[in-house]
């Protein structure tokens, strides 16, 4: 289906794009200029010496002038296919770093994709559950209740008279999918052959990351299994809520899932006119996070305001499980003390802990790297969010990570993004949220739990039935290991006396030789003489 994976090669030669790839650019290009965004594909260098053929194109005359610059982003975005409006999605949420008419037209990106038509959702519905609409649910709204890049969400009623949600996979999604993921790879390919950053920056390695979570997402069982681990992560929380899945009636294309009741987060003025408490809710939004990647190791990893509700005045209600993460034990322990080091600005020890994870190379000077750290970081403390220049801060830090060769992880570009989600949600609930400050005391309490005396004789305890299990069988162990080390020990002084007679014959042997030299040495002497 579409392109295949393309393996991270070590390209020789002449790059050359295959046909399919190229035909794909082109049509990326003739969307843009279709919509009025003739000056992005103009500048390129590729369409830069045929700008002039602009002129003749309809399109160019023809294009609605009434348009915002925003609306025309959007539009082509849709066009474009699922992973540009995930794009979309991801800045939509850092209004900080766009312009406001952009962002206000991509914030709809969210879940206000143009929806499919509702034959094709009821037949995709009834062929995945082998029953007709009727027999499956007592309603069923064939208006679409959202709509977003992936899927479409629709309302029903069980039998049993609970309201529920249905989401249903867009029809041939995977085939435009992989066939994106193909072209992004063929990019990767390009930076890795004409891109000095390329080794650094690991674009193979980050598109294939890329590639698996979003492909996850076409499995809503996969999404449904990860939205009950979330819930019992957080049974009983007074921070966030889960809804529950109704399986029986989930499959690969379709998911059953309870219907919520809330205010999209985004909605600010709703939430202000509710009484929400916007400060408890951007603390709660940083605790759900570490709580998520620390204490759980399973975070909730597309957490843009299009899949978070607010049940006034302060809890929030979460939906769309498609794309989560998790990190390696090593990782999370990394992270965790580059995170507590940064909040105590002991920036040597963020230093000593990038180099000793292998996220700098093991040959950087660490003072050097620590100077570099502090003057990114300290001008940010004790400040409130809305003080923060995020685009100098992202500058700053894009320059260090050049200057010291700091490589891009894969593994945490899923973590990274949904950091920058819920920096951006705080910003737009609390501006004067201090994050530092709110996240600091969190992992305190974590390394107390984890690293404490009381968690290593937790960790003690806990491991002393498998000890008590093993311990009759100690005292043959012991007699095995001290039988091993006695026989060990007569090898080695076999072995010992085996080289000892080597070395003797060795000089032995070397003594003969030369006597051998020499009386041949004589015998050709004594020839010469003779004669």
């Amino acid at each position: 289906m579409g392109t295949e994976k393309v393996p991270a090669p070590h390209l020789k030669g002449k790059y050359v794009i295959r046909p399919k790839l190229l035909l794909r650019l082109v049509h990326i290009n003739w969307v843009l200029v279709l919509h009025g965004l003739d000056e992005i594909v103009l500048k390129t260098h590729l369409f830069r010496p045929v700008r002039y053929l602009a002129f003749v194109t309809p399109s160019y005359w023809l294009k609605a002038k009434s348009e915002s610059r925003g609306v025309r982003i959007r539009r082509a975005l849709e066009d474009l296919g699922p992973i540009y409006v995930k794009f979309g999605q991801a800045l939509s949420t850092r209004k900080d770093l766009l312009p406001d008419d952009i962002a206000d037209e991509l914030v709809k990106l969210q879940d206000r994709v143009p929806p499919f038509a509702n034959e094709i959702a009821r037949s995709i519905i009834e062929k995945e559950l082998g029953m007709s609409i009727a027999e499956a649910f007592a309603k069923f709204d064939p208006e679409p209740l959202a709509s977003a890049s992936v899927a479409q969400v629709h309302t029903a009623v069980l039998h049993s008279g609970e309201s529920v949600i249905v989401k249903v996979l867009r029809p041939d999604i995977e085939d435009r999918i992989r066939s994106d993921i193909g072209l992004l790879y063929e990019l990767a390919r390009f930076a890795e052959k004409f891109w000095s950053d390329a080794r650094r920056l690991r674009p193979m390695e980050v598109v294939a990351e890329f590639e698996r979570t979003t492909l996850d997402e076409l499995d809503l069982v996969r999404e449904a299994a990860n939205a009950a681990k979330l819930r019992r992560n957080f049974a009983n929380s007074e921070l966030i809520y889960i809804p529950e899945i109704h399986w029986p009636l989930t499959r690969e294309k379709v998911m059953v899932m309870e219907r919520i009741h809330g205010i999209p987060v985004g909605e600010i003025e709703q939430l202000k006119a509710g009484g929400a408490n916007f400060k408890v809710l951007a603390e709660r939004g940083v605790e759900i996070f570490f709580t998520q990647v620390f204490r759980d190791n399973f975070f909730h990893a597309d957490m843009h305001p299009g899949n978070i509700f607010v049940d006034l005045p302060d809890k929030y209600i979460a939906v769309d499980f498609g794309i989560v993460g998790s990190l390696s034990l090593s990782d999370q322990r990394y992270l965790a003390e580059n995170f507590l080091a940064f909040f105590n600005r002991d920036y040597r020890k963020v230093a000593q802990m990038h180099v000793e994870s292998g996220w700098v190379p093991r040959s950087t000077r660490i003072e050097e790297f620590e100077s570099a750290i502090r003057s990114v970081c300290e001008p940010i403390f004790e400040k409130p969010l809305k003080d923060i220049s995020f685009g100098q801060l992202l500058l700053r830090l894009f320059q260090t990570a050049r200057r010291f060769d700091m490589h891009v992880q894969p593994q945490l570009v899923l973590l990274q993004k949904t950091l920058l989600n819920i920096e951006g949600l705080g910003r737009q609930l609390y501006p004067e949220l201090d994050l530092w400050q709110t996240a600091k005391p969190f992992l305190e309490k974590w390394f107390h739990e984890r690293l404490g005396p009381k968690a290593k004789i937790n960790k003690i305890i806990k491991q002393f039935p498998e000890f008590a299990e093993q311990l009759p069988e100690i005292p043959s162990l012991l007699y095995k290991a001290l039988e091993n080390a006695a026989h060990a020990q007569q090898q080695t002084e076999a072995q010992h006396q085996e080289l000892i007679l080597l070395r003797q014959q060795m000089v032995n042997n070397h003594r003969t030789m030369v006597l051998a030299i020499l009386i041949s040495a004589a015998v050709i002497s004594a020839a010469l003489l003779y004669r």
